[in-house]
């Protein structure tokens, strides 16, 4: 899977450019993942605003991916089309990861 990031500041936001992360998909993205955020920056942000579905392998692939970055760093996620935002709030995973409606909103805001 084929992945894009984009720095602001001291994060770092990866688009997920797939319709789906499934069960065939879900390796290829976990390792898609780790290549693109490596061991920095410590804030991630994975824009999901092209995904329209997430099967259970492919939410095991997003945990998986926010426990491999380890204590200190941070996954949010960005941009849920309401069926992907659906699997997250019925699993309950809406409470383990901080979800931003849209990635202007969970850029950081300039001081001042």
């Amino acid at each position: 899977m084929e992945l894009s990031t984009t720095r602001h500041a001291d994060m770092t936001i990866v688009h997920v450019p797939a319709p789906r992360i499934d069960a065939a998909a879900a390796i290829a993205f976990k390792d898609a993942m780790r290549e693109a955020v490596g061991t920095e920056p410590d804030h991630v942000v994975l824009d999901l605003g092209q995904v329209t579905f997430v099967d259970s392998s492919g939410l095991g692939a997003i945990v998986a991916v926010m426990k491999s970055m380890g204590d200190g760093r941070r996954l949010d996620l960005a941009s849920l089309t309401p069926d992907v935002a659906k699997v997250f709030r019925l699993t309950r995973m809406d409470t383990v990861f901080l979800i931003h409606a849209d990635l202007d909103r969970a850029k950081p805001r300039a001081a001042g």
